[in-house]
């Protein structure tokens, strides 16, 4: 069962200097979590990463902390931390979040979006038309968004975002091969960068709207198929 599975078995042992352990420790359990290699239920114990990397409790604290600000990990009575399910029976209520959070942060970061950012979004367009590989199909998905979002003066409204796109990435990994997409469409991605390039804030916001509704039914779809509705 996933909750069994060894820390060691998955990071490797290293000695970290004190001031680099909370960062460290953070990034390396991030990237496992992200890529399936600790799946959702896997116990993720203080005193067997302590002992792993070679530091005390408290930097560990300090990693977990913010994994379980990100919605990677969440705490739970008996076990501690362990690793957060995937988007699953609130995936409508997580984009209906996820219209209200972003169309704020576009609406924000778009006055402030100069010709680089605007490239680095189509950058992200171009290689989600080429790439094939599930995995990476999510990360370059969180990472076009959050290239659009990235001027918005709220950085704590940031933040909130990334962790919904967080949530929708590793569900992508998991689950897109099997959810019969076929070749993903980049229509809505080159609407939107059109549209925040122009300075049409109202039409990038619909055109995210109308993105994230379209992305909603589609897992929704798929989750009651799975669960035989």
């Amino acid at each position: 069962m996933a909750e069994k599975i060894k820390l060691s078995n998955v990071l490797a042992s290293e000695q970290l200097l004190p001031h680099q352990a909370r960062g460290v420790i953070e990034e390396r359990l991030r990237s496992a979590i992200l890529d399936g290699r600790l799946p959702p239920g896997t116990a993720v114990r203080q005193q067997e990463l302590a002992t792993l990397f070679g530091v005390s409790r408290m930097p560990v604290r300090e990693a977990l902390r913010q994994l379980e600000a990100q919605s990677l990990l969440k705490v739970e009575m008996h076990k501690g931390a362990v690793v957060a399910p995937l988007i699953g029976e609130d995936a409508v209520d997580t984009y209906a979040l996820r219209v209200l959070l972003e169309s704020e942060a576009l609406r924000q970061s778009i006055p402030l979006l100069d010709a680089s950012d605007i490239a680095s979004a189509r950058g992200y367009i171009q290689l989600l038309e080429n790439e094939t590989r599930h995995a990476e199909i999510g990360r370059l998905n969180r990472l076009f968004h959050m290239s659009l979002y990235s001027k918005a003066p709220n950085k704590k409204l940031l933040r909130l975002i990334e962790n919904e796109l967080n949530e929708e990435e590793r569900f992508l990994r998991f689950h897109l091969s099997s959810m019969g997409l076929g070749k993903l469409t980049q229509d809505d991605h080159n609407a939107l960068v059109d549209a925040a390039s122009d300075k049409l804030v109202d039409e990038a916001v619909t055109v995210l709207e109308q993105h994230l509704n379209s992305g909603a039914r589609v897992i929704r779809n798929y989750l009651d198929t799975q669960l035989g509705r």
